[in-house]
Order: structure tokens, then sequence, then C-alpha cells
């Protein structure tokens, strides 16, 4: 069926159309670099670009109409340009999308993870686990999105409401029967994942980030709470599962806003549906069975630290959801090699530990700190900083974390964008002095001298922890975004070019 803009424009209550209402529209873009032939163009006015500006070259590459907030003649259109003028863009992308792509969400079964640390690494360990049980599954998250095992770049958690619609519907077109999908707490409260039918949702944590968008812990908190709250909405699927880490308080709030059955699971709660017992942590990997309804399973891993332990369980609690059989996952969890940038080692035959690591909130940053500290045999080497333009309240924090856990703590700069990175580690140190008793500290701003410093100090049986920037190979600062690999830095410092 041809979709055409006089069809749209019945979608949008209050929205007038100028020019052509049977017009045929192919496909929906923001970005005008991506039109082709029959496209419509979604002209938003943003805080730093306004799309209004890129009509022009909307119109010349083949964009067959535009939807905008504005009139034509507010934005200054010739008249021969076919426009869908809506009062509330964002009430509008909400009612158009969707529908234009099908639903593809409500054809698939969607696996939905939320919660501040752990995303991540539980989403490609659904993902295997799905596999692992003959399903075919995409993938949508924060180092990539996938389909099957095509790899396609990603710029944010979770993409905008129209790139995420458009990447369902080619998942599905693809004979994609599950997806797994980290959700942000800002694509829950931004109406991104509209139209998105979830089937089974997990969370993992809640801690301190975000705080410069959210205001305050409880905003953050209702914001991953609209997850759980999805799964008894408008329900077009069977079997809604809630899958919730009870060890964090947070845990309650999520069950609450569930209405559906649920699986808990906890390393401390003799109640929860899961619970990981006997848990040994080495350097190299983590064993523990996982006590259920089912008896217990012994799992040995290859990946090491307790946070790991919760998000195995997560990911079992996901995989038990969708139907995978306990035995599948007894067989297969030890195969699992662990994801880019997540407590990464780097071996270049060193005689010291390094690990490379996303962490970047003050409890992510703790776990991965605790984790080295049970695997080094000596001292724990620290290297970090703290993204500009983000929650500031979180820097000193981080810095006494860092003080309390580490033994040598160097203080660098992370991705600064706008600010200062002098005025960020300024901010940080204070939390470091409060609680160094004694240890040593550097600040180093550049962060290609703070790892080959880091590098340099290591002595046999030391852990050397790069944290903030894990699978990134990128650093974004004031007026460009420059290449720059945190593995590829410990790499060159391990071959000789420590200063």
């Amino acid at each position: 069926m041809n979709i055409t803009l006089g069809m749209l424009l019945k979608r949008v209550p209050g929205a007038k159309l100028t020019g052509n209402p049977n017009a045929v529209i192919k496909d929906i873009v923001q970005d005008s670099r991506e039109v082709t032939e029959g496209a419509l163009f979604v002209a938003i006015e943003g805080l730093h670009v306004d799309g209004h500006k890129f009509i022009p070259k909307a119109i010349e590459d083949g964009a067959a109409a535009v939807l905008s907030a504005k009139t034509p003649e507010e934005a200054g259109l010739p008249k021969d340009v076919s426009v869908l003028t809506v009062p509330d863009m964002d009430a509008a992308l909400k009612a158009i999308v969707p529908w234009f792509y099908d639903y593809p969400a409500v054809k698939m079964r969607m696996v939905g993870i939320t919660g501040t640390n752990g995303k991540t690494t539980t989403s490609y360990l659904v993902r295997h686990l799905l596999q692992a049980a003959g399903h075919r599954v995409g993938l949508i998250g924060t180092i990539q999105n996938m389909i099957d095992d095509e790899v396609i770049p990603t710029h944010n958690t979770t993409p905008n409401i129209i790139d995420l619609q458009r990447l369902l519907a080619r998942m599905y077109k693809a004979g994609i029967t599950h997806v797994v999908m980290e959700v942000s707490s800002h694509a829950l409260d931004m109406g991104r994942v509209e139209g998105c039918e979830y089937d089974t949702a997990a969370f993992s944590n809640l801690t301190q980030d975000h705080l410069d968008y959210h205001g305050t812990m409880e905003n953050y908190c209702m914001a991953k709470a609209k997850l759980f709250a999805s799964l008894s909405g408008a329900v077009r699927k069977p079997n809604k599962k809630a899958v919730v880490n009870i060890d964090d308080p947070a845990g309650q709030v999520m069950l609450d806003n569930a209405k559906c059955g649920h699986i808990t699971y906890s390393v401390k709660d003799e109640s929860a549906s899961l619970r990981a017992v006997d848990i040994k942590l080495t350097g190299t990997g983590a064993s523990f069975a996982v006590q259920g309804e089912f008896g217990q399973v012994k799992v040995n891993l290859r990946i090491t630290g307790l946070f790991n332990v919760y998000n195995v369980l997560a990911a079992f609690g996901c995989a038990m959801a969708e139907g995978v059989p306990v035995k599948v996952m007894e067989e297969n969890l030890p195969l699992f090699k662990g994801v880019p940038g997540r407590f990464e080692a780097i071996d270049m035959g060193q005689n010291f530990g390094v690990v490379v690591d996303y962490s970047h909130t003050p409890d992510g940053l703790e776990n991965v700190l605790r984790a080295a500290r049970e695997i080094a045999e000596k001292r724990v080497i620290v290297v970090f900083g703290c993204g500009g333009d983000r929650d500031r309240t979180k820097r000193p924090i981080m810095g006494r974390i860092a003080a309390e856990l580490a033994d040598i703590v160097i203080v660098t700069s992370d991705n600064p964008r706008s600010e200062d990175p002098d005025f960020i580690v300024s901010e940080i140190v204070p939390g470091v002095e409060e609680k160094i008793a004694g240890k040593r500290y550097e600040v180093l701003v550049d962060r290609h001298e703070a790892i080959f410093r880091a590098v340099k100090l290591a002595e046999d049986g030391d852990m050397v922890v790069i944290a903030g920037k894990g699978h990134e190979d990128y650093q974004i600062l004031k007026d460009k975004t420059i290449h720059f690999d945190d593995r590829e830095q410990a790499r060159e410092a391990l071959m000789g070019g420590a200063l």
C-alpha cells in the first residue's frame, strides 16, 4: 500500500497540509544527508541545529514533502513545497512513525534492558543465549546495533524514534525473531520508544547518573519505571515478564509498575526467583551456581567481577522469560567471551594487569575497582576523568571512590565537550583529596600522558584500570572530535612507549 501525505495528515490532530495530499511517502528521515527520492523530511528546530536550514537540500535530493512545526510562510519556503505543519512535533512523530513502518516491534519479541550500569553486557549475554537456542536476534545498544551478525554503527544508547522504527522494520524484513535492546532513561522520558511493545523488561540497578537531565534521583527512577509500566499497556502479544534485581532498592519501584509476571534475582535475598550462590571470582573468570525452582545450575564464566554475576543473573532471567531451556544456558554461558570495553583485559605479555572499562558513574567505577582489588596481587592504579556537559555532582563522588579503592589515582580528562578540562578536573580533585589518606595521586589532564604514566608506574602484580571510555574510539573536545582509543593507547604504552 502506498502511503500518501494526506494519509499522514489524518493521523495528527490539528495538522495542516499545504501542497499535494497525494504525494507518495516512501521513507521518513530527520537527517538531510539520508534523504532519498520520495522521503518525508522532518525539519526539527533543535538546540544546536535548525533542520529548516536543510529543507532546500532535502527537496533537491528528492524529498516529497516536509514535516514541520512551522508553516511554510514561517519557514520561508516556496509555494511549490508540500508541507505538513503540525502543532506538536513530538506528538506528531509518535503518531506517524510507528504506524508508517507498520509497528515492527509488535511482530517480534522485544527484550528491553534498563538500569544505570550493566545494560550492555546483559544485552550481549541475552543475545548469546537466544542465539544458542536457535533464534535470530537483533541487538540495539551503546556499542553497536546488529542484525544477526551484521554490525550497524550507533550514536546513541537508544536511537531517535525515526531511526529506531526504521531499524526495527529492517530487522523484521531480515527475518529477526527477537530484539534485545538497551533502553535508556532519556529514551523512555522523551518517547523515543513509542510504538515499541516490550515482552520482557529487565532492570539492573539505579545509581547516580544523568541528574543534569532528570534533576533528581526520583525522576530518574520513574523514567526507568516507564519501561515496566509499558508491559501492561496496550498489549498485543502474550507472556509479559519483568526481570528485576531486588538487591537494589529501586527494584521494588519497577515491580510496582509492572502489572505482569516477574522474575527476581539477587545474590543476597533468598526469596528471589534466581539467586547466585557459592560465588568465586578470579582474575580470568568467575564461577557460581544459579539457584531457582529448577534446582541449581553451575556456571563457569570467562568474565569476572561481582557486577558480572548480576549481569548473568539478569540475562538468565530474560532468557527464561523468552523460553530458553536452562540446559541451553548451562552449556552456553561458559562460551561467552565478554563485551568490548567492559573490563576488557589488555595483554601484551606484561607482568601486571591492565583493563579498560566504560565505567563513568560512581557505582560503575566502584564496581570495577572492587573487581580489580579482588584480582590484583599488589596495587591498583586507576586512570579516570569525568565527561563535560554532564552531571557535575558526581565528579567529587567519583574522586572519593577512586581514592578509597585504588592505591594510585591519576585524574585526567574524559570527553570534556564544551567544558574546560582543567575545570572538570578541579571538581574531581577535592573528592580525591578528601579520602587520599597518604596514598598518591597525580593530575595529568592529557589522557594520553595519563595512560602512559599509569603503565610506567605499574610493577609486577599490580592492576591498572583505565576507566570512563571503554569501547569508545574517540574523544569529544570543545571544537572537534578526535580519534582516541584507550585500548590502543594502553597497547602502545605496553609496547615500550611509556613516558
